[in-house]
């Protein structure tokens, strides 16, 4: 379920360099609009056909990668640094009922912006937003155990390991592996 690039900031960066302080200052999270559309499937798209991180459909259209981005079950923001989007997320209840106070994610970052921090700067936001909202938690349902830097992410952001799914998810090239249950309380 949840990719990211998990680009943690990087130590020491100079203010002007991509991943620096001044890079992550520079960036602006906001709601996706339709104008987003283009740049959003131009992030998802790619990762998606990827397959090594979330269990979608490596041949789904563009229209239907859109279509579950940005749904209407869905709260789907994007990340901009100097007017380009670099990375997307949404939020979505988790369950239903009983399950409502709880919420789910699912981040993805350009490639062109990996390893600059655009997830963590997702992930803080989206858990200000999930507060803001009334959520109690969040849960990432379906993390790729192979996914180590969106793991250690995670855990960096205060997330914990609840549950392993032993081979539930299989990896193009590895095979079944181990999915990941997360979870936060807010």
């Amino acid at each position: 379920m949840e990719h990211t690039e998990a680009g943690a900031a990087l130590q020491g960066a100079a203010p002007c360099q991509p991943g620096g302080p001044a890079y992550r200052r520079a960036m602006h999270i906001r709601p996706a609009m339709p104008a987003d559309r283009d740049a959003i499937a131009a992030i998802i798209l790619p990762v998606i056909r990827d397959g090594t991180t979330y269990t979608l459909d490596r041949q789904m259209s563009e229209a239907e990668a859109l279509a579950y981005w940005l749904g209407p079950d869905k709260a789907t923001f994007v990340a901009e640094n100097d007017g380009a989007i670099v990375g997307t997320y949404y939020l979505r209840a988790n369950q239903a009922g009983g399950g409502a106070h709880v919420c789910n994610c699912g981040y993805m970052t350009a490639a062109a912006a990996t390893g600059r921090g655009v997830a963590r700067a997702m992930c803080m936001h989206s858990l200000a937003e999930a507060r803001q909202r009334g959520y109690r938690a969040m849960q990432f349902n379906f993390v790729v155990s192979t996914n180590d830097r969106a793991v250690r992410l995670w855990q960096s952001l205060g997330f914990a390991i609840v549950g392993r799914l032993p081979g539930a998810f299989v990896h193009p090239q590895l095979g079944e592996v181990d999915a990941l249950v997360m979870y936060q309380r807010l």
